[in-house]
């Protein structure tokens, strides 16, 4: 006689409710059970304590007498304290994409490497010629500044005559 601890549905049409019962594996979901040890209702807030009740000693006592929790009630008994965490798989295998769509999705990533490559190497080139090119004519540079920034303050006094008159 194998024992699980599962959910057993209740509650109205699209309002369910979930007695968390001990019961043999080979029963149906809604059919005979051992024992209600708790109860879990979806449609209450996260934070609310009539979200999910478990008696934790009784728990405690089936698991310990062979009783094995569905992945939906592990996670349940281990906010309690009771058992470890069931692993969750990050992705599916029906949620992935098909082989064909998946060989698209490598050639687009090949190509946008590529691309990333070329405009890396193209932006290195552009700035090895900009230094080359601000090393040879660095003595020009300054003297060319110098009648440039003389030039607006020659114009500045005129400006405020005008305005004045």
């Amino acid at each position: 006689m194998a024992l699980k601890i599962r959910l057993a549905r209740g509650g109205a049409k699209k309002r369910p409710f979930y007695r968390i019962v001990v019961a043999q594996s080979t029963s149906p979901r809604d059919g005979a059970f051992i024992e209600r040890i708790g109860s879990y209702n979806p449609m209450v807030d996260h934070g609310h304590p009539d979200r999910l009740r478990i008696d934790a000693e009784r728990a405690q006592h089936w698991i310990s007498v062979g009783a094995v929790p569905t992945d939906r009630v592990a996670r349940f008994l281990s906010t309690v304290g009771l058992v470890d965490a069931p692993a969750q798989p990050e992705q599916t295998k029906k949620s992935q994409p098909r082989a064909k769509a998946q060989e698209r999705l490598k050639e687009q990533a090949a190509l946008a490497e590529k691309a990333a490559a070329e405009k890396a190497a193209a932006e290195a080139a552009a700035a090895e010629a900009a230094a080359a090119a601000a090393a040879t004519p660095a003595e020009e540079a300054p003297a060319e500044e110098a009648p440039a920034a003389e030039a607006p303050a020659e114009d500045a006094p005129a400006e405020t005559e005008k305005q004045g008159a």
